[in-house]
């Protein structure tokens, strides 16, 4: 019976939810993926709140997440997507390759990083790579990631909250309010183990030992409200 159910678990279908506020787009991708073994498309959403929405309904293995939408856009998305299911992996499908939206998505937790130009099968590979714990980069973005890291660091004067995530951001700006690690989780609409994760950052890249000293920081940096 055990070897039986071992045996059924590994023919689950991978399931994966498509975010993308193109309609054509969502309805060839499904399409196309839904052909390919081993892969079950089983949400489409046409923006960032109704992937978070539909992705606590489907719970996917992978999401494949454009960047661009109107209202909550594909960083964004990933970031609280990712906070209610680290162990979904993201893949962003878009067709943007522009540091602007590169850098953010990948900080936020993007697993992988597709162009729409690439081939279908090139796609149904990079889904099947996530579900094994793979990250799969789009050879441009390689290039690009590499080059970034070839350049001289300029961290030792910048000052030490560029540093910070946005999400860290609006962490530290709730800390320098003298809110509660609760008060934070209420406000931003996160768990109380995520609020925690953040503050504990935040200290090692602020260079800061409480909360006290975080919120000091933040108003004579002027972070504070």
């Amino acid at each position: 019976m055990e070897a039986t159910n071992t045996l059924d678990m590994m023919e689950q279908p991978i399931k994966v939810l498509l975010v993308d506020d193109h309609e054509m787009v969502r309805i060839g991708l499904a399409a196309v993926l839904n052909t390919e073994d081993g892969i079950e498309v089983v949400g489409e959403a046409s923006n960032g709140m109704e992937g978070i929405r539909l992705a606590q309904a489907y719970k996917p293995d992978v999401v494949l997440m454009d960047l661009v939408m109107e209202g909550m856009d594909g960083v964004e998305t990933t970031r609280r997507l990712l906070e209610l299911y680290p162990d979904c992996k993201v893949i962003v499908l878009t067709s943007y390759l522009d540091d602007s939206k590169m850098y953010p998505v990948i900080e936020a937790g993007a697993f992988s990083y597709l162009l729409k130009t690439s081939r279908a099968n090139e796609i149904a590979d990079a889904i099947r790579a996530a579900a094994r714990g793979q990250s799969v980069l789009e050879q441009q973005v390689a290039a690009k990631m590499m080059n970034r890291f070839r350049q001289p660091k300029a961290d030792a004067v910048r000052p030490a909250h560029e540093q910070l995530t946005e999400r860290e951001m609006d962490v530290l700006k709730c800390v320098a309010k003298g809110q509660s690690n609760q008060e934070i989780a209420e406000t931003l609409f996160i768990g109380i183990k995520t609020v925690k994760f953040h503050v504990t950052n935040i200290f090692a890249k602020l260079g800061v030992d409480d909360r006290t000293q975080a919120a000091i920081y933040a108003h004579k940096q002027g972070l504070a409200d």
